[in-house]
C-alpha cells in the first residue's frame, strides 16, 4: 500500500459555474500522488450552513476568496503536512479544531471542504481505487436515482417564479443510463413547448429553462405536458420533485407569493402545496416551509409524508444532529446532503449516516455555483446515498456529473444496481 503521508497542500482561485471566484485545493502525498478537488457555492442558502469566505471590497462584487486560499496555503497546510490522508476523519478534525469556529468562518468553509475532499481524492489515487469503491469497500452499493431540473426558479432565476426547482425523477427506469435517456426526451420536450409558446428564453442557474410564466402552476402543467410529449406516463414511469425553498419568500410564518401578489401563512401554503400533490404526480418536495418554521415542518409531513418525500435542505443543512433531531419530531423524511453546507467530508457522512439510521431518504446535491468537479458523484455510490440532485440536463458542470455517474454505472457492470422507487422513503408510484 502506499504511503498517504501528506507532503504538501496547495490552494489556488479558480472559477464556478456563475462566473465567481472559488477555491481549489491540491494535496499531494508521497510519491507524488494528487489529490485536486473545487469549493461550489450555493445561492440560496441556510442560516446554519458553513460559511464562505469571502473577501468584501470591490473586487469580483466583494465575492474573492483570497483570504481563503491563503488560509488554505498557510495554516491549513502547516496543519495537515505530515499527517495520513487515510484518516480523513482526523484530518478534518484537525482543520475543524484549528477554525475554532461553529461555522467554518474563520478559515471558511470553502478552505476546508476543498481541501477535506482534495485529501479524499489523493488517497484513492494513492491506493489506485476510485473515488465511490474506496468509500463502498466491500459494500454492495447503488447507483443512484437522479433528480434532474427542467425549469428553475426562485433565487435560481431572479425570483421570475416562486418555486425553485421543477424537476422530474425517472424511477421507473431500468438503469441510470435509462434514466438520463428520458430525461433528455422530456428536456428536450419541455423546451419544445416553451418554444412553440414563444417562451423559450434561456437558462437558469443551473441549466433548467427560464420560467416565462404567469404562475407556478403553469409551470407544474408545462412539465406534465413534457412528460407526456416526451413519450412517458406521469407518475408511473416518471415522478415530479419540487424544490420550493420557501425560506428565500417566508420567515415567522408569513409567505409572499410574488407570482400571485399575495402573502399565506403557513396553513395556507401547506394546503396550497397539497392541493398541487392532489394534482400532479409529484413525488417529492424540498424545504415545502422556511428554516425557521419546525411546526410548519411537522405538520406538511403528518400530512402527506406516507405519500411522498419531504426533504429538508435549509432546514437541515447537512448537520447530522438537526437530522436526528427531525427523525424525533417527525418533521421530514429526507435530507439533502451538501458537503459545503457542512464543511468537510467526515461531517456530511456524519448526516448521511444520521438520515439512514432515521429511515430517511438521503440525496447527496451539487449547489447552483458549480465546477467541473465530480466528487460528490462518488460520495454518492460509494455512501449509497440512493439519490443524486445536481441541477438540469444542460451546461458543461452539471453534465460533467451525470456523465460520471455514467462510468461508474459503467464500471460496476454486471453488478451495477439502480436505485429506483427504492431510494424514496414511501413505495407507492404516484
Amino acid at each position: 500500500m502506499n504511503d498517504a503521508t501528506i507532503t504538501g497542500v496547495h490552494g489556488r482561485r479558480v472559477w464556478d459555474s456563475r462566473g465567481r471566484p472559488t477555491v481549489e485545493v491540491e494535496v499531494t502525498l508521497c510519491e507524488r500522488v494528487v489529490g485536486r478537488a473545487i469549493a461550489p457555492a450555493g445561492a440560496s442558502t441556510g442560516s446554519g450552513e458553513a460559511v464562505d469566505l469571502r473577501d468584501a471590497g470591490e473586487a469580483f462584487g466583494g465575492l474573492d476568496v483570497r483570504r481563503a486560499i491563503g488560509n488554505v496555503n498557510g495554516p491549513i497546510a502547516q496543519t495537515l503536512v505530515g499527517m495520513n490522508a487515510g484518516d480523513l476523519p482526523a484530518v478534518d478534525a484537525a482543520m475543524i479544531a484549528l477554525d475554532g469556529t461553529p461555522d467554518k468562518s474563520r478559515l471558511g468553509g470553502n478552505a476546508l471542504v476543498a481541501t477535506s475532499m482534495a485529501a479524499l481524492q489523493a488517497r484513492a489515487s494513492a491506493v489506485g481505487l476510485p473515488v465511490w469503491k474506496l468509500l463502498a469497500g466491500s459494500r454492495r452499493v447503488r447507483i443512484p436515482l437522479p433528480e434532474i431540473q427542467i425549469f428553475g426558479g426562485g433565487a435560481h432565476a431572479e425570483r421570475r417564479v416562486d418555486v425553485q426547482d421543477f424537476m422530474v425523477m425517472c424511477p421507473g427506469a431500468a438503469s441510470f443510463a435509462e434514466a438520463l435517456d428520458w430525461t433528455a426526451e422530456i428536456y428536450r420536450a419541455a423546451g419544445g413547448l416553451m418554444r412553440k409558446a414563444g417562451k423559450l428564453q434561456g437558462v437558469a442557474d443551473e441549466g433548467g429553462y427560464w420560467p416565462v410564466f404567469a404562475s407556478n402552476e403553469e409551470a407544474l402543467d408545462t412539465l406534465v405536458l413534457a412528460i407526456e410529449a416526451a413519450g412517458f406516463k406521469p407518475g408511473g414511469d416518471v415522478a415530479i420533485s419540487l424544490d420550493v425553498a420557501a425560506s428565500e419568500f417566508g420567515e415567522a410564518g408569513v409567505y409572499a407569493l410574488a407570482l400571485d401578489d399575495r402573502k399565506l401563512d403557513t396553513g395556507q401554503l401547506i394546503d396550497m402545496l397539497g392541493s398541487w400533490l392532489l394534482a400532479y404526480p409529484i413525488a417529492s418536495v424540498e424545504d415545502p416551509v422556511a428554516e425557521d418554521d419546525t411546526e410548519g415542518f411537522r405538520a406538511f409531513t403528518e400530512r402527506f409524508g406516507q405519500r411522498c418525500q419531504i426533504i429538508g435542505d435549509d432546514f437541515l443543512v447537512t448537520d447530522a444532529e438537526r437530522v436526528r433531531r427531525a427523525a424525533r419530531d417527525c418533521s421530514a423524511n429526507a435530507v439533502l446532503i451538501k458537503p459545503n453546507q457542512a464543511g468537510t467530508v467526515t461531517e456530511t457522512h456524519a448526516a448521511l449516516l444520521a438520515g439512514r439510521e432515521a429511515g430517511f431518504g438521503t440525496i447527496v446535491s451539487a449547489r447552483s455555483g458549480e465546477t467541473e468537479d465530480t466528487t460528490i458523484a462518488h460520495l454518492a455510490v460509494g455512501w449509497d446515498a440512493g439519490q443524486f440532485k445536481v441541477g438540469s440536463f444542460s451546461r458543461s458542470e452539471r453534465m460533467a456529473k451525470w456523465n460520471e455517474m455514467l462510468r461508474i454505472e459503467e464500471c460496476m457492470g454486471r453488478d451495477a444496481v439502480f436505485a429506483g422507487w427504492s431510494a424514496l422513503p414511501f413505495r407507492e408510484s404516484v
